[in-house]
């Protein structure tokens, strides 16, 4: 078997147990013992594609219960596999796909203003109950920080809006534009704890009407309003510019355009602070189980793909930190409470869907935890002067916030 091969060369370390449809079974790696994962293939073509493009055929393999798990979980096998291959290796018999997705990387990638609605909506206007399965009480989208080992899901979210608040360097009375507002929760809490006015713009009808009423419900429509448009259309000028999760949806090809969008609306005082999910190992591609089914249009940048971009919009890069593990963390708890909660998000897909969800959350936590990618924040001015020349405020200022944050409403369930 093609797949045999493949499974030979790359399981060294650990014990990989495979039948295939006739109940033959190949055994590769370490003996077999208690942490064995055993994998059932259920269709004589399955074991050819997952061979020849495993990016998309394991995913797809999964979701069709043609890849069975008779032994441990999809998490165990994919991170069975990863460990394996380390962050910078390749699986045996993919250098013509690899090939062909570098030559493709920047057409999957091309967004113009229409393109990158309908791809916003694909993933983000899905059923918003299933977002209430497993997001935390205020549905942070994105990754949290974890200042402790035994720092819960929501302290984690609350801190990761503190962080980024401190980063903004924040005074009562400013403007603030969000690029990428989700469901509201940072404008409110920028504008409840710092006493700023927020406007947050996203491309989801599901996460506007959301956001809009959170702010009416809490008495903040005077001070966030929340807007359908691109951030290509956006006009007006701002002291200060935040992006959560939302650069990876911008792709390569419109670099240049977001980043001057960024200094067009930024005042000559103002700061930006920019969130999104990076790789460590140089310009890639988005696998492609993810670009067909979780974020068409989306792709994971490398710092090298997106400094020079900065530095040709002549803007300052005055602070930069990498957060490692905390999307592994978040990815974690993620994946706990979905699967707790199977049943419900069941009711409102199907079985098929669940298990397309359980491997993108267990996909992506392997990607953070094994195999190189990590959260940057880099903050950007238009002027050298702008922030003080040390980081000392940015503590100072998260122990103040902390002071001043109100005790956390939890989110309301989607009807």
């Amino acid at each position: 078997m093609l797949l045999g091969y493949v499974f030979s060369k790359v399981i060294k370390a650990g014990s990989l147990t495979m039948i295939n449809h006739r109940g033959e079974t190949r055994h590769f790696g370490e003996p077999a013992g208690p942490d064995t994962v055993v994998i059932r293939l259920t269709k004589p073509s399955t074991a050819w594609r997952i061979a020849l493009n495993p990016k998309l055929a394991v995913g797809e393999a999964y979701m069709d219960g043609e890849l069975v798990l008779e032994k441990g979980t999809i998490y165990d096998f994919l991170a069975l596999v990863v460990r394996n291959l380390g962050v910078h290796g390749t699986l045996p018999l993919s250098g013509l796909q690899r090939i062909f997705e570098r030559t493709m990387r920047l057409w999957y990638q091309f967004n113009p203003e229409d393109t990158a609605r309908r791809r916003v909506q694909h993933h983000y206007d899905l059923d918003g109950r299933l977002y209430d399965l497993f997001l935390d009480t205020d549905k942070q989208y994105s990754c949290a920080y974890f200042p402790t080992p035994d720092t819960t899901l929501e302290q984690a979210q609350l801190a990761k809006k503190r962080h980024i608040a401190a980063k903004l360097n924040l005074q009562p009375g400013m403007r603030v534009l969000e690029i990428g507002c989700g469901w509201g929760g940072l404008a409110l809490y920028l504008a409840e704890t710092c006493g700023v006015h927020v406007t947050g713009i996203t491309l989801s009808e599901e996460q506007l009407a959301i956001a809009q009423r959170r702010a009416q419900e809490r008495g903040l429509s005077d001070r966030v309003s929340f807007e359908l448009v691109d951030y290509r259309k956006m006009d007006g000028q701002f002291d200060r510019i935040v992006s959560v999760g939302m650069f990876e949806h911008v792709g390569v090809p419109h670099y240049r355009e977001y980043f001057d969008g960024i200094r067009r609306l930024l005042k000559d005082g103002g700061v930006a602070l920019v969130h999104s999910i990076g790789r460590s190992d140089g310009p890639g591609v988005t696998p492609a189980f993810i670009r067909k089914y979780i974020f068409p249009g989306g792709y994971i940048p490398a710092l090298s793909e997106v400094m020079p971009v900065i530095e040709q919009s002549q803007l300052w890069v005055t602070d930069m930190e990498i957060l490692r593990l905390h999307y592994a963390e978040t990815l974690w708890h993620w994946r706990a409470r979905f699967m707790a909660q199977w049943d419900k998000a069941r009711a409102l897909y199907d079985e098929r869907f669940c298990r397309m969800w359980e491997f993108y959350l267990a996909a992506s936590e392997i990607t953070f935890r094994l195999w190189g990618q990590m959260v940057f924040q880099v903050q950007l001015t238009k002027q050298l002067d702008t922030l003080p020349i040390t980081r000392d405020y940015m503590h100072e200022a998260e122990l103040a916030l902390a002071g001043r944050e109100k005790p956390q409403r939890p989110f309301a369930k989607t009807a």
